[in-house]
């Protein structure tokens, strides 16, 4: 799944808390990726169920300054029983890799884990 973003001033490293520099951080980066496959996981469970994260690894290779359009690529590249697995690369306008990332979600039921 593909999704596109424009850096916003809430999305820089100042904003969040992540740096002192006005470009995109980070957390925001992470959030996204996992945003996407939080959605591609949801197509996968019943209304009984959720998924959660429990591993993003993410290089963040290059910076994006506001205004920029960020394209995330999230893939599902394995699913063992109730492990999933995700890959994504993520490219600026000029279709620079700005970050790559292997993410870790897992389904839950919903009522068993909010106990």
């Amino acid at each position: 799944m593909e999704k596109s973003f424009t850096v916003k001033e809430n999305h820089t490293a100042l904003q969040v808390g992540s740096g002192t520099l006005p470009v995109l951080a980070t957390p925001v980066l992470a959030a996204w990726i996992e945003g996407i496959a939080t959605e591609i996981a949801n197509s996968l469970h019943s209304t009984e169920e959720s998924s959660v994260g429990t591993n993003i690894n993410l290089d963040h290779l290059k910076k994006s300054k506001v205004g920029e359009t960020i394209t995330c690529q999230v893939n599902l590249v394995a699913q063992d029983r109730r492990k999933l697995t995700f890959s994504a690369v993520c490219t600026n306008e000029a279709g620079e890799q700005i970050a790559t990332a292997s993410h870790t979600r897992f389904i839950i039921n919903i009522a068993k884990f909010m106990q």
